[in-house]
């Protein structure tokens, strides 16, 4: 029971944040605030979350959790399908999505994880990029982190007037284009062409 009581007031706290992402214009998010819409005292606050980065954390995994039950591509196939189902869910939470970001609070939480998503895209890409030149795998990596992105959902969302899921299915389409031309030049690279790296070629011009 004492359990089942410290879940839902852990949960009643995460709905405050989002809460508060929303409504506040800059996203900022005190602990006395977030107690107040939260309905619990500050010290319960702290009781769940000693600071204000394990508050972010937590926050984080909980709203992936209402997107889609995963978000970092484990695997090549992950990024064909993911970007589709994660987009949709972009779409069902779009007020928080859009406050993750354009409020200070909301690029602090998504920095926390750059590094992990930054790692989960290169093992993700890495056996599709075998013989690659690295410096063609390395702007791939680049290009596919940038492209399964809540930035991208939002660019393709305002600007292209997409769905999440027609942005996510061009972002999806684009992924594999990119990814076929890499390969390509890597055969190319083996002698059945000739293909200096991409870089090379945008330098020359």
């Amino acid at each position: 029971m004492r359990q089942a009581y410290a879940q839902e007031t852990r949960e009643r706290i995460l709905v405050a944040v989002a809460e508060l992402m929303r409504q506040a214009p800059d996203g900022a998010i005190s602990f006395d605030e977030l107690a107040r819409v939260a309905g619990v005292e500050r010290r319960t606050v702290f009781r769940h979350f000693a600071n204000k980065d394990d508050l972010l954390d937590a926050f984080w995994v909980w709203l992936n959790a209402q997107v889609v039950g995963k978000t970092l591509p484990e695997r090549y196939a992950d990024l064909l399908q993911l970007p589709v189902e994660a987009f949709a869910g972009f779409d069902r939470q779009e007020g928080i999505i859009r406050a993750s970001l354009h409020t200070p609070s909301g690029r602090e939480m998504r920095l926390r994880t750059l590094e992990e998503r930054r790692h989960a895209f290169s093992a993700a890409l890495a056996p599709m990029l075998a013989g690659a030149d690295r410096e063609d795998a390395q702007r791939l990596e680049q290009v596919v982190h940038a492209l399964f992105s809540a930035a991208t959902w939002e660019t393709l969302k305002d600007y292209c007037g997409l769905s999440g899921d027609e942005a996510g299915r061009t972002v999806t389409w684009a992924i594999q284009a990119l990814t076929e031309t890499v390969q390509k030049r890597a055969a190319g690279q083996d002698g059945r062409a000739s293909a200096p790296p991409l870089q090379s070629q945008l330098d020359e011009n």
